[in-house]
């Protein structure tokens, strides 16, 4: 049993409960999703290669790099976060199911609506919170403390970035899940 336990698979398609006015956006979503993850992919490649110039070159040439951790970070820092909309559309973030199994089906069926709506409120929150930290970044000139010095506003445009697509995807599968909802409390396709 999975958290979304009675929803279609989202790789599949748009699901059938979502909203004729967002169903727009469930596909746009769907092509963002699936390029963030082509990005995560090769982003987590070139972390890889990074860190293995990294050791070769410290280790067999005896030259440092004082670039190759940051680069890494921000690598990983990109793939997580462009990536969690895409593992949200899979429902496929860890979920605890030890209540799952001890309510009936349609007090389950509001939990996991009230679910969705906690964790789009806290994604939302975190999407904005991350868009302002971009922004202090950007206008400040911000910068990490190393001898390096990339700006900080790389990671964090790609924090918010990912933030803001896994707050949109919330938004879609809580208006489905609330559709959906409404339609089986009327008795359409119960």
């Amino acid at each position: 049993m999975s958290h979304g336990l009675d929803m279609r698979p989202a790789v599949a398609g748009i699901d059938p409960d979502t909203p004729a006015l967002l169903r727009p956006l469930a596909k746009a979503l769907g092509v963002a999703n699936q390029a963030m993850v082509v990005l995560g992919m090769l982003a987590l490649l070139l972390a890889s290669c990074v860190l293995t110039y990294s050791v070769v070159s410290r280790y067999v040439t005896k030259a440092s790099t004082d670039w190759q951790d940051e680069a890494a970070v921000f690598c990983l820092v990109g793939a997580t976060f462009l990536c969690g909309a895409f593992v949200q559309a899979l429902r496929g973030h860890v979920g605890i199911e030890a209540m799952a199994g001890m309510l009936p089906r349609a007090l389950n069926r509001l939990r996991l609506a009230l679910v969705d709506l906690m964790c789009t409120a806290f994604c939302t929150f975190f999407a904005w919170k991350s868009w302002t930290l971009f922004h202090e970044a950007w206008a400040e000139g911000q910068t990490t403390s190393s001898s390096w010095a990339p700006p900080l506003w790389i990671p964090y445009v790609l924090m918010s970035l990912g933030m803001t697509l896994l707050s949109l995807q919330l938004l879609v599968q809580l208006a489905a899940r609330l559709n959906g909802l409404f339609r089986k409390s009327q008795g359409v396709g119960a």
